[in-house]
C-alpha cells in the first residue's frame, strides 16, 4: 500500500499492535501484519508481544472482583481524541464517526436531524476549538438550511476538489438522493455519515432500523455498515481510505440511537495513524479534477439517446473494483489497529448446519446468541454484512460454511409490496447466480428500534429447524393480523458473568441521562472495566420517563440489547415517586441486587403507605438491599433547582456501587461537572459538587420486615396506583386504557397488531388521562386578592389553570371548601368565579405566578394541592358547565371561558410554544384543521396515543396531521384547497336542493328550507354557520332519501368552514421550508401560518437556525452565531397581499388575541410569528422565566410587535402597518442578554468577541425598529418626527390619546376618542403610555389619558414602563414642566376593590404635579355599574368634549325606516293595535333560562334569556335582538 507509509509509520504500527492485541482474537493481527509484510518472523514477534500483554492485563483485572484501582496510564483530563494516546475511551458512536470524518474532510456542511445531529455538533466543536484534519487545516464547517442543501454544497465542494462529509439520517438521507446519484455517477469520492433510522410511513418514528438506507442502495453510493462505536471509529476511516481510493462515494451506516447513541469503550486511532494511510497521489488526483479555469473541464452537462447509456456504463470499472478496494483498506486499517474486518465475517460452528444473515448492531446480540446455543450442543453460525453495495457474491460464499443447510436473513426494514426484502433478495440472488441452492428463508426485526435480543435470535435459529421454516416473517412482535411473527421464548442469560448492570428510571430534563452518560464514561475510562449505556427515551418532551441501561465488565460488551430479566439488574433507581405505581421496575431486578427510590419518605410506616402491595412483596421476594434518598430537597438545599437531582443519584449510585473508592469517584465527578457545567454559571457548577456531598448524608438503608412478602394494599396505597381519580373524575376511553397507559407505563411494546388501525390514525383526547404528577410545587389562588383578568390561564403552558363560572345550582352541588367569588361584569351577572388548577398535570413551571398582576396565586408542595383541591378541579371540570357563549370569545378574558381544545401536553415546563396553540383552540379550535411541521410542536402535539388536543362537548376539536419536515406549507396548503373544493361542492348542492324544492320536484320541511337559506346567506361568516349547523344537521338526517338530499348531506362535514393553519417552528419556516412558506404567501390562498420561534432547533438540542439571534452560542454555532436573525416579517409583508404579525403573548397579551382575530379573518395568506421562549435558552431565573424573557425582548426592542393587514392598506394613517411596542428601553436590552446563557457562556468564554457579536445585534435590532416606527407614522406624524430629527419646530394643535390597558378595555375606549376627535375634524394620535416617553410630553397641546388598573392597584402591562420612568423623574421634575399642556384622565376600576381606579389617580396627579391644566375632573368608570365604564363615561365625555371646544360632531341622520299614519280612536285600523300581534314565520319556543344581571333592587331589570329552539327551525346567536310584544299577557308566554 506505498512504501511512504510503509517507511513512514512501522513503529507506529508495532506500538499499536501491541497495545491492542489483547482485544483481538489470537492470529488476527498476525494475518494482517503477513498480508501488509510478508513477514513471518516479524509478525510472530508482534503477536508474541500483544500475547504478553493481554497476560499481564488479564491478571490485573480478575472478572470477579467488582471494585477496581483506576488505571494509571490513563489521563485523568481525559485528553482529546486526536492525540497519540491509545487508551479506550468511553463514547458513543457518533462521536466516533464525527472523530474519523473530521480528520479526513477538507469541508464538511450539517444540518440537524435526530439521532445525527451530535456529529454535526461534534464537527463543530472541533472546528471552534481549532482542532487540525489530517493536512493541517482546520475543518470548514458550515449548518445548512436543510438535507437538501447539505447534499448540494457536498456536492460543489467535491466539484471543486475538496474532500467533503455530511451526517444525516431517515428523511434527510432521502432528501440527499438526487445528489448521491450525481456524486456517484460523477465519480467523485465522499462519505455520508448514517444514524440509520425508521422512515415516517403511518407515522414518525426517530429510532432505528434500515428502512433510510435501503431507499438508496440503488443510487450507485457503496455502503458500508459498522455495528458499534468501534466498529464506527474503524470502518469510518475504511470509508474515507476507501473512497478516495475508488473514486465511489460511500455511505457509512451504522444503527440510530442503539450504536450512534450507546457509550461504549473505544480505541481512537490517533490523527497520524490515519495520516500515514491516506493514499496521497489519488488524493492528488481528485484534487486535480476539481473545478479550476487554470485547468477547466465541463461536468454535470446534457446527454441525449446517442450517448447517455454508453456513457452511463463506461463508469462499471469503478464500481466493479470496490470491493477489493474495500478488504485492501480493511487489511491496511487492521495492521495499525489490530482489528481485522472482512466485507462479510462468519462468528460461529464451523460446520453450522444453519447460519443467520445480519446486519448492523443485532449482529453483537446475534454473535452472543450463537455462544449460548453452541454451549448447549448446537450446530449455529451468524454471517454478518458489513460491505452492502456493492454486493460481492465471491466475498459472500467465501465466508459461508460449505455444511449449512438452512440460512435465515434478517432486515431490519419493511417494504410493501415487494416479493422480498433487500438483504434477503441479495442472498437470494447471490446464491442462484453461484448455483448453489440451499434453504433460505427471510424477515424482518427491530423496526423503530423494537427490541432484539438473545430470545429473538434464538426464535430465528429455531424456526431453521422446523420441516418448513416460515419465510418472511417478523420477530419480536404478535402479529395476529397476518399471522407472520415467531414464537418467541423467555429471556436467556448469554452474557459473560462479570457484567454487572444497572438501570436508571429518570425523567427528562432531571439530569439522569446525561449523569450516566458520565458515569459510563467514568466506569470505561478510569477503571479496567469496560463499560456501555444505553438510553430510551419517551416520544415526548422534558418530563417524559427515561430508562438508562448501564453494563461494564471485565470483557468488551457485546450485548445490544437492553437489560432484560435473566439475569437481571444489580443496581436499579427509580427517580421519580411517580413511577412507583406506573412501571414494573423490578422485574428485570437480579435478586439480592440495591433498590434506590428518591422520596421523601424514610420509614416503615411511610414506605407502607406510599409503596403498591406489589412492589413490596416484589423488594422481599427478591430480597433486594432498600435504599431512600429525598434528593429533590438536597437540590434545593444546595440551590439547584428541585428537580436537578442528577448529582444526587449518581453520586449515590457510585457511593453503593463502589465501582471506584471514594475519594477516585468524587475527583471524578466534580471533573466530569465542571465538563458540563463549565459555561455555564460558577454558581451552578458549585452547587452541582456541593449535591454531590450530600447525597451520602442523606442515604437512607431500609431494613423491611418479611411480612412484605405477603404484603396486601392499604387505603393509602391503593390510593396510590390511581392518585388523581375522584368521584367527579369521567371514565377513561378504551383507546387511552389501551394506548396511552400502555406506552406511559411502558407496556405497549406486548400490544398485538390487531390493537392498533392501519393507516395511523387515532381519536384525539388521551392526555387528559396521563396525570403525570411531575411539580415540586403547584400554583393555590388566593380568591380575595384575584381580580378575575384571567390572565393566568392564557399563558399557562399545559391549560392546567384555568377559570370556572358556576350559576347557583353548581355552586350548591360543589365539595367542601370550594372556592368563589361573585363574578365580575355586566354579562356575568348573577355566576359566581373560580379559578382551579389541576394538581396532578401541573408542571410547577409558575409561569401563571409570575403573570398575575394580583399576587392571586401562591405556589405550595404539590402534595398539599393534590389532597386539598383535586376534586375542586375534577368537579369543576366534569361537572359544572361551559359557558362559553355569555363573553366574546375574542377578547382575552372571553376567550379564557372558552373550553381549551389543547391540554395537558408533553411540552416541557414552561414551554413558550403551547400557550399560542392552546388560545388558538380556544378562539378557533372547534373548525381547525392543522398541518403541523416536524419539531417541538409535533413532538408535544403529535406523540402516538398521547394527543392533547381534545373534542368539545359537541363532538368538535383539531384535526391534526404531519407530513414531513420540509413540506409543511405545501402539505398545509393542500388541505386548504381541498376543503375550499369541497364547500364549493355543497354550495351547489344546496342551491341545486333549493331550487328543486322551488319548483315543486323535491320536498323538504319547511324548517330545513328556512335554515339552508339563511346558511346560503352567510356562508362566508363561520360564525353564524356554526350556530345553524346542529339544527341543519338534524333536520336532513329527518328527511326522506332523495338525490338532492343525499347530496347535501354527505357534504354536511363542510357547512362550517374549517379553518386552516400551519403550524411549525422557526427551523421549519426560516430554513428548511422556507421556500414552501414563502410560495404559499404568494396564492392569495386564505389559510393561517403559526410560526413558533425560539430562535434554534429546539426539538433537536438547540441548533441554530436563520431565527438564531447574531451573538448567541447554540450547538452548531459553538463560537456565537455570526450572522443576524433573518427578519421573515418583513419578507412576508413583501408579498403586499399577506396579513403578517409580530407577536409575545406575555409581553402583550391583547395584541396576540387581535392579531389571531384578524389574520382568521383576513380572506387570504397570514403569518403570525410568535416569540416563543425555550428552556434551551438558559434563563436564570429557570421554567418561570417565559413571562420576564417575553416581556423584556419587547421593551428592549429585541422582539418587535406589530400588525400588517392588506385590507386596511389605503384605509388608515399607517397604510395598514401598525407598530404595537414604539418604544424600546437600551438598558432593558442589557438586562435581557445577562439573563440568557445562550449570550452570557461566550461572554465568559470570549469576552472580546461576544462583545463584538452582541453590540452588532443590537444595534441591528435597534436599526429595524427606527425602520417600523417610521413605516407606522402616516403622513403627519412622519412629517412631525423628521422636523424633530432634524431641530425643527412641530407646529399645529392635536389631542395625544394615552392608554394604559392589560385587557384590551381602555385601548378600545382611546380608539374610541380617537375616532371621534376625527370625526370632529380635529387631529389626534392614539398611544399605549409605554410609547410614551415623558420628554415628549410637553409637546402636546392635549392629553388624554385612559387609564384601567391592575390587581391591588398596580399600573397595567401597558403603562409600567412609563410609570417608572414618571416616578423617577417626578423627584426632580420643575413644577411647570407641562404648563402648556392641557390634561384629563378617565379611569377604568372595581368599586369592589380597595383600590379603585388607583392606577388613573395616580397618573391624574402626576399630570397635574407637573404643571398641567386640568380640563376635566378624573373619571371613575365602575365595572360594577350595569352597563360597566360606560355608565360614567356616557356623562363624562360631553362636557370633556365642551371643556376642550371640540367642534360639534357632523350631522349623520339615517334615512327613514318606515312611515307613522296617524288615525282618530275610532278608527277599524286602531283596534288591530289592541289584538295580539304574531309576526309571520314566528313559533312558540320555550324559555330555558331566565336570570337577571343586576342586583336586587337596581332601578331597572337587565335579564339573561337562553330558549331551546329544537324543532323550530329558528336560530339566535350571541348579539341578536329580541322583540317583545307587550301584549301578549303573562298567561300567554310560558316563563320558565
Amino acid at each position: 500500500f506505498g512504501s511512504r507509509v510503509f517507511l513512514g509509520s512501522f513503529p507506529a504500527i508495532c506500538s499499536a499492535v501491541h497495545s491492542v492485541a489483547p482485544m483481538v482474537k489470537g492470529g488476527v493481527a498476525s494475518k494482517a501484519l503477513g498480508r501488509a509484510f510478508g513477514s513471518a518472523q516479524s509478525v510472530q514477534s508482534v503477536a508474541e508481544s500483544g500475547a504478553q500483554h493481554a497476560r499481564v492485563l488479564a491478571g490485573a483485572a480478575p472478572a470477579g472482583n467488582f471494585a477496581k484501582k483506576i488505571r494509571a496510564s490513563r489521563s485523568i483530563d481525559m485528553p482529546s481524541l486526536y492525540h497519540e494516546g491509545k487508551s479506550e475511551r468511553a463514547i458513543d458512536g457518533n462521536t466516533a464517526a464525527a472523530h474519523v470524518a473530521y480528520a479526513m474532510s477538507d469541508v464538511s456542511f450539517i444540518y440537524p436531524i435526530s439521532p445525527s445531529t451530535s456529529m454535526g455538533e461534534t464537527m463543530d466543536k472541533f472546528a471552534t476549538a481549532g482542532r487540525k484534519n489530517v493536512f493541517g487545516q482546520t475543518v470548514k464547517v458550515r449548518q445548512m438550511q436543510s438535507e437538501l442543501g447539505s447534499a448540494g454544497a457536498l456536492h460543489g465542494a467535491l466539484s471543486g476538489g475538496a474532500l467533503c462529509t455530511t451526517f444525516t439520517a431517515s428523511q434527510g438521507l432521502l432528501l440527499m438522493i438526487p445528489n448521491m446519484y450525481l456524486c456517484a455517477g460523477e465519480l467523485l469520492p465522499a462519505v455520508f455519515h448514517v444514524s440509520a433510522r425508521a422512515l415516517a410511513r403511518q407515522s414518525l418514528s426517530i429510532f432505528c432500523d434500515h428502512s433510510d438506507v435501503m431507499a438508496v442502495r440503488s443510487t450507485g453510493c457503496a455502503m458500508l455498515s459498522a455495528h458499534n462505536p468501534q466498529e464506527v471509529m474503524d470502518l469510518g476511516l475504511v470509508a474515507h481510505l476507501a473512497s478516495l481510493r475508488s473514486s465511489v462515494p460511500f455511505v457509512h451506516f451504522f444503527d440510530g440511537t442503539r450504536t450512534s447513541g450507546v457509550i461504549e469503550c473505544v480505541k481512537p486511532i490517533p490523527y497520524s495513524t490515519m495520516k500515514s494511510l491516506v493514499p496521497w497521489d489519488d488524493l492528488d488526483a481528485f484534487r486535480h479534477r476539481g473545478l479550476n479555469p487554470q485547468h477547466p473541464i465541463m461536468r454535470g452537462m446534457g446527454q441525449d439517446p446517442q450517448v447517455y447509456y454508453q456513457s452511463a456504463v463506461s463508469a462499471n470499472k469503478y464500481y466493479d473494483a470496490v470491493p477489493g478496494v474495500v478488504q485492501e483498506v480493511m487489511d491496511q486499517v487492521a495492521v495499525v489497529t489490530g482489528r481485522q474486518y472482512k466485507l462479510f465475517e462468519y462468528y460461529g460452528h464451523p460446520e453450522a448446519d444453519r447460519a443467520v444473515v445480519i446486519m448492523g448492531s443485532a449482529a453483537k446480540t446475534a454473535e452472543e446468541t450463537v455462544d449460548y446455543l453452541r454451549s448447549k450442543g448446537e450446530k449455529v453460525g451468524i454471517l454478518k454484512v458489513r460491505l452492502f453495495r456493492p454486493f460481492s457474491t465471491e466475498h459472500f460464499l467465501a465466508e459461508m460454511p460449505e455444511s449449512v443447510k438452512a440460512i435465515a436473513v434478517l432486515d431490519r426494514t419493511k417494504e410493501d409490496l415487494a416479493p422480498s426484502l433487500p438483504l434477503h433478495a441479495d442472498v437470494l440472488t447471490a446464491l442462484s447466480e453461484a448455483g448453489v441452492y440451499k434453504t433460505v428463508v427471510g424477515g424482518n426485526y427491530g423496526l423503530g428500534s423494537k427490541e432484539f435480543a438473545p430470545r429473538h435470535v434464538k426464535a430465528v435459529f429455531d424456526n431453521l429447524q422446523e420441516k418448513v421454516p416460515k419465510s418472511h416473517y417478523t420477530v419480536g412482535i404478535n402479529d395476529d393480523v397476518t399471522h407472520t411473527s415467531l414464537p418467541v421464548g423467555p429471556a436467556i442469560n448469554c452474557q459473560d458473568p462479570g457484567v454487572t448492570q444497572a438501570i436508571f428510571f429518570g425523567l427528562g430534563s432531571d439530569g439522569t441521562v446525561g449523569a450516566n452518560k458520565a458515569a459510563a464514561a467514568i466506569i470505561g475510562e478510569r477503571t479496567e472495566f469496560y463499560s456501555q449505556g444505553h438510553f430510551n427515551y419517551s416520544s415526548q418532551k422534558a418530563g417524559a420517563s427515561t430508562v438508562s441501561h448501564l453494563r461494564f465488565g471485565p470483557k468488551p460488551i457485546r450485548s445490544e440489547y437492553e437489560i432484560e430479566d435473566s439475569p437481571g439488574a444489580d443496581y436499579v433507581a427509580c427517580h421519580h415517586t411517580s413511577f412507583l405505581p406506573k412501571f414494573d421496575m423490578l422485574s428485570k431486578a437480579r435478586e439480592g441486587g440495591t433498590f434506590v427510590v428518591n422520596c421523601p419518605w424514610s420509614t416503615i410506616e411511610e414506605l407502607e403507605q406510599q409503596f403498591p402491595a406489589k412492589l413490596r412483596q416484589q423488594i422481599a421476594e427478591k430480597k433486594v438491599d432498600l435504599y431512600t434518598i429525598d434528593a429533590h430537597n438536597v437540590a434545593t438545599s444546595v440551590g439547584l433547582p428541585a428537580k436537578r437531582i442528577n448529582q444526587v443519584m449518581q453520586a449515590t449510585f457510585f457511593k453503593l456501587s463502589k465501582i471506584l473508592p471514594e475519594e477516585d469517584a468524587k475527583a471524578q465527578l466534580e471533573a466530569a461537572i465542571d465538563r458540563m457545567y463549565g459555561k455555564k454559571s460558577p454558581d451552578i457548577v458549585r452547587s452541582n459538587k456541593a449535591a454531590l456531598a450530600a447525597a451520602a448524608e442523606n442515604l437512607n438503608k431500609i431494613d423491611y420486615p418479611e411480612s412484605w412478602l405477603t404484603a396486601e394494599d392499604n387505603e393509602a396505597s391503593l390510593r396510590v396506583r390511581n392518585p388523581s381519580w375522584t368521584k367527579y373524575s369521567k371514565p377513561i376511553d378504551e383507546f387511552s386504557s389501551t394506548f396511552l397507559k400502555g406506552i406511559d407505563s411502558r407496556t405497549a411494546d406486548s400490544l398485538a397488531v390487531s390493537a392498533f388501525k392501519p393507516g395511523g390514525e387515532t381519536p384525539i383526547g388521551q392526555s387528559a388521562f396521563q396525570k403525570r404528577s411531575l411539580a415540586e410545587e403547584v400554583p393555590v389562588w388566593i380568591p380575595d386578592k384575584c381580580t378575575q383578568c384571567n390572565l393566568c390561564s392564557v399563558v399557562c403552558p399545559h391549560a392546567v389553570v384555568r377559570p370556572f363560572l358556576l350559576d347557583k345550582k353548581e355552586m350548591e352541588t360543589a365539595p367542601s371548601g370550594y372556592n368563589a367569588r361573585k363574578a365580575k361584569g355586566g354579562e356575568l351577572g348573577g355566576l359566581n368565579y373560580t379559578i382551579q388548577l389541576a394538581p396532578f398535570d401541573c408542571t410547577g413551571c409558575a409561569v401563571c405566578v409570575e403573570m398575575c398582576p394580583d399576587d392571586a396565586l401562591v405556589m405550595e408542595p404539590q402534595k398539599f394541592s393534590q389532597d386539598t383541591f383535586n376534586e375542586h378541579w375534577e368537579y369543576s371540570l366534569n361537572h359544572v358547565s361551559i359557558k362559553d357563549n355569555l363573553m366574546d370569545k375574542n377578547t382575552v378574558k372571553g376567550s379564557q371561558f372558552q373550553e381549551p381544545l389543547m391540554e395537558f401536553s408533553g411540552a416541557c415546563s414552561g414551554c413558550g410554544e403551547t400557550p399560542y396553540v392552546k388560545l388558538l383552540t380556544q378562539m378557533f379550535g372547534d373548525r381547525m384543521v392543522i398541518a403541523n411541521s416536524s419539531g417541538c410542536s409535533s413532538v408535544w402535539g403529535g406523540s402516538y396515543g398521547l394527543s392533547p388536543f381534545k373534542t368539545n362537548r359537541h363532538g368538535q376539536g383539531p384535526a391534526w396531521a404531519r407530513s414531513l419536515f420540509e413540506d409543511t406549507a405545501e402539505y398545509g396548503l393542500g388541505m386548504a384547497l381541498s376543503s375550499q373544493q369541497r364547500r364549493e361542492r355543497l354550495v351547489e348542492d344546496v342551491k341545486e336542493l333549493m331550487e328543486e324544492v322551488n319548483s315543486g320536484s323535491a320536498a323538504i320541511s319547511n324548517e330545513l328550507q328556512v335554515l339552508l337559506q339563511r346558511w346560503l346567506d352567510v356562508v362566508d361568516d363561520a360564525d353564524k354557520c356554526t350556530v345553524l349547523q346542529p339544527e341543519i344537521n338534524r333536520l336532513l338526517a329527518a328527511e326522506a332519501d332523495s338525490g338532492a338530499v343525499q347530496a347535501v348531506r354527505r357534504g354536511s362535514d363542510m357547512l362550517v368552514a374549517p379553518s386552516h393553519w400551519i403550524i411549525g417552528g422557526d427551523g421549519w419556516a426560516y430554513d428548511i421550508g422556507f421556500g414552501g412558506l414563502d410560495h404559499v404567501l404568494a396564492t392569495g390562498q386564505n389559510i393561517n401560518i403559526l410560526v413558533l420561534d425560539t430562535e434554534g432547533y429546539s426539538n433537536t438540542g438547540a441548533q441554530i437556525s436563520k431565527a438564531t439571534p447574531k451573538g448567541a452560542t447554540m450547538k452548531m454555532a459553538a463560537g456565537g452565531n455570526k450572522s443576524r436573525k433573518k427578519d421573515l416579517g418583513a419578507i412576508a409583508m413583501m408579498h403586499e397581499s399577506a396579513y403578517v404579525a409580530s407577536v409575545s403573548l406575555s409581553a402583550d397579551v391583547n395584541q396576540t388575541v387581535r392579531a389571531f382575530k384578524e389574520a382568521e379573518a383576513y380572506n387570504g395568506p397570514s403569518i403570525i410569528i410568535a416569540y416563543a421562549t425555550c428552556v434551551d435558552w438558559g434563563h436564570r431565573h429557570g421554567d418561570k422565566a417565559m413571562v420576564q424573557q417575553q416581556v423584556q425582548a419587547v421593551e428592549s426592542g429585541y422582539w418587535p410587535l406589530y400588525r400588517y393587514n392588506p385590507d386596511q392598506v389605503g384605509k388608515t394613517e399607517s397604510n395598514g402597518f401598525e407598530l404595537d411596542n414604539k418604544r424600546i428601553c437600551e438598558k432593558t436590552m442589557e438586562a435581557f442578554i445577562k439573563n440568557e446563557n445562550r449570550f452570557t457562556s461566550l461572554q465568559r468564554s470570549s469576552p472580546e468577541h461576544a462583545k463584538m457579536l452582541q453590540g452588532a445585534m443590537v444595534g441591528e435590532f435597534n436599526m429595524r425598529h427606527e425602520a417600523r416606527r417610521r413605516r407606522a407614522m402616516g403622513d403627519e406624524d412622519l412629517l412631525e418626527y423628521l422636523k424633530k430629527q432634524m431641530g425643527e419646530s412641530v407646529t399645529g394643535e392635536r389631542v395625544t390619546v394615552l392608554y394604559g390597558t392589560d385587557t384590551g378595555n381602555a385601548e378600545m375606549v382611546a380608539k374610541n376618542f380617537q375616532f371621534e376627535f376625527k370625526r370632529r375634524g380635529m387631529k389626534a394620535k392614539c398611544l399605549s403610555l409605554n410609547d410614551v416617553s415623558i420628554s415628549d410630553l410637553p409637546d402636546e397641546s392635549k392629553i388624554l389619558a385612559i387609564v384601567a388598573t391592575a390587581g391591588q392597584g398596580e399600573m397595567p402591562k401597558s403603562a409600567v414602563k412609563f410609570w417608572q420612568d414618571m416616578e423617577a423623574f417626578l423627584e426632580t421634575a420643575p413644577a411647570d414642566y407641562l404648563k402648556d399642556t392641557k390634561f384629563a384622565v378617565f379611569g377604568m376600576g372595581d368599586s369592589s376593590y380597595v383600590f379603585f381606579n388607583e392606577a388613573a389617580r395616580k397618573i391624574d396627579e402626576a399630570f397635574e404635579k407637573l404643571g398641567g391644566e386640568r380640563v376635566m375632573s378624573l373619571g371613575m368608570g365602575d365595572d360594577q355599574h350595569p352597563a360597566r365604564f360606560d355608565t360614567e363615561l356616557e356623562e363624562w365625555s360631553p362636557d370633556y368634549y365642551d371643556n376642550i371646544e371640540a367642534p360639534e360632531p357632523p350631522q349623520e341622520l339615517s334615512p327613514p325606516s318606515h312611515l307613522v299614519e296617524i288615525l282618530a280612536a275610532g278608527d277599524a285600523k286602531a283596534t288591530m293595535a289592541a289584538e295580539p300581534f304574531i309576526p309571520a314565520g314566528s313559533k312558540p319556543v320555550q324559555m330555558t333560562v331566565k336570570r337577571s344581571t343586576v342586583p336586587e333592587g337596581y332601578e331597572r331589570a337587565i335579564d339573561h334569556f337562553e330558549f331551546d329552539l329544537t324543532g323550530s327551525g329558528l336560530t339566535y346567536e350571541q348579539g341578536d335582538s329580541l322583540g317583545l310584544w307587550p301584549s301578549n299577557s303573562k298567561e300567554q308566554v310560558e316563563i320558565c
